[in-house]
Order: C-alpha cells, then sequence, then structure tokens
C-alpha cells in the first residue's frame, strides 16, 4: 500500500511540473529571396565581334603553269583595272607563236600553189584540154589548202592567247588583300597569285551561333561600331547567311552589307554589332524560380499579407539558362521566389531578403 502511495505522488508531482512548462516558440520564417515580376518590356540585346570585309573580293591567278618573273603589287596597293600585276617566263609560249606563226605561212604557201594549180585545170576544162580526174584533183588540192590554212590560224591565235596569259592583268579597281606567290616561284595555273578586294560595298561578318539564326528576328537592323572606337559607327542590313555551319566552330558566317559606312572602317577593321532580339510574350523570372507540382512546372509565390507560400502551375514558353518566360499562370505584381524553393511547403512562413 505504501509503495502505490508513492507512485501516485511521483505521478502527481510529474503532472504539476508539466503544467509548469512554457509552450514551445512557434517556428522561425524561412528566409527567402524573390522578385516583384513585370510583363517584359523590351527585347534582349546581342553583341558579336566581327570584322569589315569588302563585299566583292578576287582571287587573281596565271591561266597557265610557269615560274613567276615579276609581281608588281603587295598588300595595300590600289590597282587599276587592267594593270599588270604580275608575269611569268614566256619562252615556252613564245616557242609555240613562233611555231605557230611558220605552220600558217607554210600553210598559206601550200594554198596558193593549189589555187594556181586550180585555175589552170579550170581553164585547160573549159577549152577540153584536162580530164575530169585531173580537174578533179585539182580542186581537191585547193579545198585541203584551204582547211589547213584555216587550222594554221586556229592554231595561231590559241599561240597569241596563251602569249597574252604570261602577264596576268586586275579584272577591275581595287586594293590588294593579299599574295600568294613570290618571284622565283613556280606558279600552277588557278593558284592565287593576288587577291583584291573591289572597290564599292563594304560587308562586316560575323561567326553567328546556330541558336541565334534560328530565333533572331528576320532582316534584323544592325547597329555596327569600330571595336576600338565606338563613335565611329553604321548600321547594316544582313545581306548573306552561309548556308553550312563552320565545321570546327559550328557557326554560321553572316555578311552584313553596311550603309553608307565611314572612311574609318577600314578593310580588316574589328568592330562590334548589336541587334535587338523580339520581345518574347509573357513574363521573364530567373530559372532558379522553377519548381514542379505533379510532374508540370511551378512556382512558389508569396503572399504580401501573411507572408506564406504557395505553389502556382504556369506555362513556360521558353527556356534558357538563365531565365524562363512563362506565358500564363503569372500576373504583374506577383512575388516569385528565386531563391530557396527546394525546401518550401504550401502555407509556410516566409521572410524576404530582397525583393526588386
Amino acid at each position: 500500500m505504501l509503495k502505490f502511495r508513492m507512485i501516485a505522488t511521483v505521478l502527481v508531482a510529474a503532472s504539476v511540473a508539466g503544467c509548469d512548462k512554457p509552450p514551445p516558440p512557434p517556428p522561425q520564417a524561412r528566409p527567402v529571396r524573390a522578385v516583384v515580376v513585370q510583363p517584359n518590356t523590351g527585347g534582349e540585346s546581342v553583341s558579336l565581334t566581327g570584322q569589315v570585309r569588302a563585299r566583292d573580293e578576287v582571287n587573281l591567278a596565271f591561266r597557265l603553269d610557269g615560274r613567276l618573273l615579276e609581281r608588281t603589287v603587295n598588300v595595300g596597293d590600289a590597282v587599276a583595272a587592267g594593270q599588270v600585276i604580275g608575269r611569268i617566263d614566256p619562252q615556252i609560249q613564245e616557242n609555240e607563236l613562233r611555231a605557230a606563226q611558220a605552220n600558217l605561212a607554210a600553210a598559206q604557201s601550200t594554198l596558193t600553189e593549189a589555187r594556181r594549180d586550180f585555175g589552170r585545170q579550170k581553164e585547160l576544162m573549159a577549152k577540153g584540154f584536162a580530164s575530169v580526174a585531173r580537174f578533179d584533183q585539182a580542186q581537191q588540192a585547193l579545198d585541203t589548202g584551204q582547211a589547213q590554212v584555216d587550222s594554221a590560224q586556229a592554231q595561231l591565235q590559241t599561240a597569241q592567247e596563251h602569249m597574252s596569259y604570261t602577264q596576268l592583268r586586275a579584272a577591275a579597281a581595287g586594293t590588294v588583300t593579299a599574295v600568294g606567290a613570290w618571284p622565283g616561284e613556280v606558279v600552277r595555273a588557278g593558284q592565287m597569285v593576288v587577291q583584291t578586294a573591289l572597290q564599292g560595298g563594304r560587308d562586316a561578318v560575323f561567326d553567328v551561333p546556330e541558336q541565334l539564326i534560328r530565333t533572331g528576328p528576320r532582316d534584323p537592323l544592325v547597329d555596327i561600331e569600330l571595336t576600338n572606337d565606338p563613335q565611329v559607327k553604321a548600321t547594316g542590313r544582313v545581306r548573306e547567311v552561309a548556308p553550312q555551319a563552320d565545321a570546327t566552330t559550328r557557326t554560321f558566317q553572316v555578311k552584313v552589307g553596311m550603309i553608307d559606312p565611314p572612311p574609318g572602317m577600314r578593310l580588316g577593321a574589328t568592330v562590334t554589332g548589336r541587334i535587338k532580339l523580339a520581345t518574347p510574350p509573357g513574363i521573364a523570372v530567373p530559372a532558379s524560380a522553377l519548381a514542379q507540382v505533379g510532374g508540370r512546372p511551378a512556382v512558389w509565390i508569396v503572399d504580401p499579407q501573411n507572408q506564406t507560400v504557395s505553389l502556382r502551375e504556369v506555362n513556360v514558353v521558353q527556356y534558357d539558362p538563365a531565365t524562363v518566360v512563362i506565358a500564363t499562370g503569372l500576373k504583374a505584381g506577383d512575388v516569385v521566389v528565386t531563391a530557396g524553393v527546394q525546401t518550401l511547403r504550401p502555407g509556410q512562413k516566409v521572410r524576404l531578403l530582397g525583393a526588386s
């Protein structure tokens, strides 16, 4: 009986002590970062670095193999249309020309003799002193002689053309931008000896990523400025897009025709081109704000009255490494959590570390 009374006393004492214990403190608000979202008001600006080049460039080359005797121009020189800019050794072509001239002279001599013989046979035939067979023979000799002369004249013309090929002339006025052979070197037919940039328009050439080619605006106005002097500016329009990407960089070469470029934008100058991307429809938020609900994209919305969060499903129309564009599910003024979304639960109290 005494043991039962002692146990009861202990239980009563513990009950009294429990009544005196203070209630547990309320859970602390979880700190998060958030932004106040607004509809997109302007497209993003994209900058690329490129180079000024001539709109039209020509590679000048000999049509014959030969040893280069002379190249009269260097990089940076201005050339006029028809100007001789190089010569190869003409010895072989001179020999061909002399041989063609000799062949023509021999053929003309044979033709002259055939004409005289034909004339005699024609007169004798008219008087009945020549046989038909002899007349036909004279006629055949005349035709053969004429054919030989025609062939020799064609060979002479070819030899004269080959002789002219020993001199390399500028196709049009321009500026030398590169050279590919030096005096004393044996050059092949078609090998670039001099490259010229023709007078006229200039392009700003850029290597553009595939994504920008695919998503960029059609026929944008490109703002161009010298990289080392942004005060020198011009504008241009896309003139040509390479049909195939570069095998190494996987970028596409884009030529932008500059509109009235200033003199400071010389050939080879480094320039920066900028275009304005189209404004995507919807509301852009940082990619870190994106969560999921039932396997679909969602964001955490902060109730400004009681500082609690709720999960709201959204429709994302564009994904980027830094931002996502939400078409539906948000409205202007919503406070969206951008950091700490992994540890939140519906109705949880939060403390905003920063909202913008």
